[in-house]
């Protein structure tokens, strides 16, 4: 799903806010042809990427919402705790998938323990065996 998609000159600047959670991607191309980048053309790109409580504007919120000194300020704890919540519960999911794939190494790591220890004793019983088939044939037991 495209959410934006924009052309532009050899200059811009353009600001964009996303109104949905989740991941996303930036997706950047030149329409120069290559012959040119490497005859010695330059392509800068500069990327300023601001999430959180970091994007929102305040002058311009409390000019816009009338508000007081105080209530801006409550504004941007309440923010800023929201922020902290979210930073939380991704904290949280993290944590809970490295835990999983923690005991699913670990779940791994004995079975092949585990695996290991059958296949030295079968090769133990095994040598044993050949042992005592090759003393008896030489007539030493």
């Amino acid at each position: 799903q495209v959410v934006l998609s924009r052309q532009y000159g050899s200059e811009g600047r353009f600001t964009f806010t996303s109104h949905t959670p989740g991941e996303h991607q930036i997706c950047l191309h030149s329409n120069s042809t290559r012959m040119a980048l490497f005859a010695g053309g330059k392509l800068r790109v500069h990327l300023d990427i601001q999430v959180g409580e970091h994007t929102n504007n305040y002058p311009e919120i409390a000019a816009k919402d009338k508000l007081t000194e105080l209530q801006l300020r409550a504004r941007q704890l309440l923010d800023q705790v929201e922020q902290i919540q979210k930073e939380q519960n991704y904290q949280r999911y993290r944590e809970e998938r490295f835990r999983m794939t923690s005991e699913s190494t670990n779940q791994r790591v004995l079975w092949w323990s585990i695996a290991q220890t059958i296949i030295l004793l079968l090769t133990g019983i095994w040598q044993m065996r050949h042992l005592k088939s090759f003393f008896e044939a030489k007539k030493l037991v």
